[in-house]
């Protein structure tokens, strides 16, 4: 039998360790852990090293006491499995598992693996014996069985139950476990406490678990360690005690000087708390949808609509959606609430109406970008399928790599499905992910929902822009990327050797750079941007003027 191995991003492969190698890692870690406790240091075990586990990770690792000694021995636990394991090795070296665009976040890294020592990956589970606190990091997502009906979708808890499981299992009564998880709202309450309740007592053990909620509001991007150090937070505990330990131990790890932690009575407002947070932004998204179709039809354009609202202070936060919401919360926390309002808390009723319309508005606002590319590539006599379309902009948001949920996925898998050839550039992207491994994951694989999906398994990132412009049929600028704002009409024109169909979905073009494009011979379609017909009408005023002056006519 060929042995398993863990793949990692860049392509190395790391065996996965056998049943007999566990005792040793333990036994390794416990003399880190004993050697930790005689200076001092309290042991935090923090469950799943991935996008946000990897960093609180760093930084609970770069605690400082009063003195400015080092407070934590941190211990990074990941499953030892083929889609995971590569993360361990990669920590014990000092290097971060997740790629990041804050300059803060591999140095800390490095500095508390290789220099304080404070921070250690592992595999073996008998090493949540250790802690003093764990932190639960494990995904749980919400997986949609149809990409316009969030209702038919459903939580997927096994992994986080899974990994209640094996901590009531293992940690001393004493241990705080702090579930910074996105939940279900009442999954502390009403599914992990009374499952390690059960656990405790097959142990004999008297106590109660001490169990606390706090959510981060992690964004990625160059504020990647701020935005979980340096920012508020909401907490909760199943009873006095979990409470008090999670206020304590959340003051000595974040900037709570700067940015005081908000306690709530009870584990399900916290977890309320987060759930309505994100879906109240959703739900601001999916309400200028409607208003950019109105745009369109009606030669309004939206984003001087916008900007004359938000000099109101009350109205300052309106933002627009572009193709698509994307990043791991806004597209899919609301239906976290639905599922457990009657799977969790019994209810049978149908109280909800806008967050699930606002997120199935959400997930298919791409498609209309896709209709975009295809009308203006028709007046221009071109036919979608084979046309050579270049999406500008794979990530969900400006300046990140993050391709969770991008809009630009769904835009480009309508697009395949509609016979085009897809190119796409992004200097922040290396891989996209969520195309290379459709074939290894199908079930949670968005192609599913689309037909003609098997070429996009080998779609490349390319990062010349030039290169990439070149011969292209269609340009779609579908991220606010920096180096977008300022391209020159004239000089990608030169890049694609020939006139264009312009699709912009954020905004991207003034009224000058269509009109530009529109000279160069480029059909300009955008989401919102209904004004561009009088452009092009001007456009044509002009040039019958300038036609009738050359003849010597007033």
């Amino acid at each position: 039998m060929s042995k398993l191995v863990s793949l990692s991003p860049e392509g190395v492969e790391y065996p996965l360790p056998k049943k007999e190698d566990h005792p040793k890692e333990f036994e390794k870690i416990k003399k880190l852990t004993d050697s930790a406790r005689k200076d001092g240091k309290e042991i935090v075990v923090i469950m799943g090293v991935g996008f946000v586990g990897a960093v609180m990770a760093a930084i609970v690792a770069d605690t400082v006491d009063k003195d400015g000694k080092p407070s934590k021995f941190v211990i990074g636990m990941q499953r030892p499995s083929v889609r995971s394991f590569w993360k361990i090795p990669l920590l014990n070296r000092g290097e971060s598992p997740v790629k990041a665009e804050d300059p803060e976040v591999a140095p800390m890294i490095k500095r508390c693996v290789l220099e304080k020592k404070t921070l250690v990956a592992s595999f073996c589970y008998e090493v949540l014996s250790l802690a003093d606190v764990v932190i639960v990091d494990v995904q749980c997502d919400y997986a949609k069985n149809d990409l316009r009906n969030v209702r038919t979708g459903h939580v997927e808890m096994d992994a986080l139950e899974n990994s209640f499981e094996i901590i009531a299992q293992h940690i001393q009564p004493e241990a705080l476990v702090l579930i910074e998880t996105t939940v279900p709202p009442g999954t502390t309450e009403y599914i992990t406490y009374p499952m390690m309740k059960k656990i405790f007592q097959s142990r004999s053990i008297e106590s109660d678990p001490l169990l606390a909620h706090s959510y981060e509001r992690v964004m990625p991007g160059r504020d990647y360690v701020a935005s979980i150090r340096d920012f508020w937070r909401v907490c909760s505990g199943v009873n006095d005690k979990a409470r008090e330990k999670v206020v304590r131990f959340l003051n000595e790890v974040l900037s709570t000087d700067k940015f005081p932690l908000t306690v709530l009575d009870r584990p399900i407002e916290s977890e309320t708390a987060k759930i309505v947070e994100n879906s109240y932004r959703a739900t601001i998204l999916a309400f200028l949808d409607e208003w950019s179709l109105f745009a369109e039809r009606n030669g309004v354009d939206l984003i001087k609509v916008i900007k004359a609202i938000k000099v109101r202070p009350t109205h300052s936060n309106m933002i627009f959606p572009g193709p698509g919401i994307g990043g791991d919360c806004l597209p899919k926390d609301g239906g976290l609430g639905l599922w457990a309002y009657k799977h969790i808390l019994g209810f049978d009723d149908n109280i909800f109406k806008f967050t699930p319309l606002a997120i199935d508005i959400n997930d298919t606002r791409a498609m209309h970008a896709a209709e975009l590319v295809r009308d203006a590539l028709r007046n221009m006599n071109v036919s979608i399928a084979s046309a050579n379309v270049l999406v500008l902009g794979a990530s969900y948001r400006e300046d990140v790599g993050d391709t969770r949920y991008s809009g630009s996925e769904i835009l480009i898998r309508k697009l395949a499905e509609m016979g085009a050839d897809i190119q796409v550039h992004d200097r922040y992207v290396d891989r996209w992910w969520e195309f290379e491994n459709q074939e290894v994951y199908p079930k949670s694989s968005k192609s599913r929902f689309f037909r003609s999906q098997k070429k996009l398994s080998e779609l490349k990132v390319q990062k010349d822009l030039h290169k990439a412009l070149y011969q292209a049929d269609a340009i779609v600028l579908a991220v606010r990327h920096e180096e977008y704002l300022n391209l020159d009409p004239e000089k990608v024109i030169q890049s694609t050797g020939k006139p264009v169909a312009v699709i912009d979905c954020f905004f991207i073009l003034d009224d000058e750079k269509i009109k530009r494009y529109l000279k160069l011979g480029c059909e300009v379609k955008g989401l919102g941007r209904g004004h561009i017909r009088r452009i092009k009408d001007l456009i044509k005023k002009e040039m019958k003027n300038e036609g009738e002056g050359s003849d010597g006519k007033k």
